[in-house]
């Protein structure tokens, strides 16, 4: 394979801060559509619930980043399924094939449904039931640009349904990934949900939540190891929270806005053992996840994440489990089939 000079790699980089500068502005934590930070894959669940870098020959890795996807992975179909917190079930599928010998198309939809709950009215006289839910129909594209970078693009038509209030939004996903095998070193950049709403909830503006994303993985020589870190978050640097400590304080929430503190709440960590293609076992860390569950029913688990996947010829299982609360435990179940192999 032929190196990428530097002088293409700066000026790709240039052109994706350009498209995404223009379309940020500060962010107050007052946007909708949060669920766009969900992933689909229970291998990026595991390694922390945000990883751009992580390159496989397999759809479900491409969920946050459309660079990682390629024409290798041509005739796959990745099912996944969430049991997230409280009465909150998500669902999706998605297809993809090869366009050419140096792009790749996909195409999906996504489901995601809060549970029951009560309908009420001023006085909170109870009116009956209604369950929330949204919609996410995705269409993605990716080219390689050398035999080491790869660009692309997801396009994402989201629906709002909320008892009678409904939304619907348009959220764009930029990438540009730079893959070195001989030195197992993955690099990224995302410009994650940037778009805005066409029709908004009983005509109030609600922000996407738009994001920067910088990631690295990194392998090591007769170790079956992968070393994945994902900085997000990155259109705002102060992120502060409430320490409540044990919870048998009297005194008031101290907030938490120090240098130390936000740094690491824009990172993620992960951890990939790869003994053999057929299997793996990914650790993430989210110390933002832990903070913002920061109450004396915060759990020793808060914040870390597992995932265990199982590689056969016609399929792929993953399966990933967190518990970011005591009171509530997340699973999600991942079924990547590969049609061509099933075929003949």
């Amino acid at each position: 394979m032929t190196r990428p000079s530097t002088t293409i790699y700066a000026i790709l980089l240039l052109m994706l801060s350009a498209a995404i500068v223009p379309s940020i502005k500060a962010q107050d934590g007052t946007t909708a559509y949060n669920y766009l930070n969900i992933t689909s894959s229970s291998r990026i669940y595991g390694l922390g619930g945000v990883n751009i870098t992580t390159v496989e020959e397999e759809l479900s890795t491409t969920d946050q980043n459309p660079a990682l996807l390629g024409p290798e992975m041509s005739n796959q179909v990745l099912v996944d399924y969430m049991r997230y917190l409280g009465e909150s079930n998500f669902a999706g599928v998605r297809y993809t094939h090869s366009a050419g010998e140096r792009g790749a198309w996909a195409a999906g939809i996504r489901y995601f449904g809060y549970g029951s709950m009560k309908e009420t009215d001023v006085d909170g006289t109870i009116l009956g039931t209604f369950s929330p839910k949204d919609l996410s129909f995705s269409g993605s594209f990716s080219y390689d640009i050398t035999d080491r970078l790869r660009g692309g693009i997801t396009l994402k038509f989201l629906h709002s349904s909320y008892e009678q209030y409904s939304a619907f939004a348009v959220a764009t996903d930029l990438g540009i990934n730079y893959y070195d095998p001989d030195h197992d070193v993955s690099l990224s950049v995302v410009g994650a949900n940037l778009g805005g709403q066409i029709k908004k909830f009983n005509d109030k503006s609600t922000g996407l939540p738009i994001d920067v994303r910088l990631g690295i993985t990194k392998g090591f020589s007769g170790i079956p190891l992968r070393v994945s870190i994902t900085a997000w978050n990155l259109t705002k640097w102060h992120l502060p929270y409430l320490e409540t400590g044990d919870g048998t304080s009297k005194e008031d929430f101290k907030e938490k806005d120090t240098f130390t503190s936000n740094l690491f709440r824009h990172l993620v960590f992960g951890l990939d053992f790869v003994p053999s293609d057929r299997f793996y076992i990914a650790l993430g860390y989210n110390y933002k996840t832990r903070t913002d569950m920061s109450t004396y029913s915060r759990s020793f688990l808060s914040g870390f994440s597992l995932a265990a996947g199982l590689n056969l010829r016609r399929f792929s299982l993953g399966l990933a489990f967190a518990q970011p609360h005591t009171g509530a435990t997340t699973l999600m179940v991942n079924l990547n089939l590969n049609l061509q192999d099933i075929i003949n």
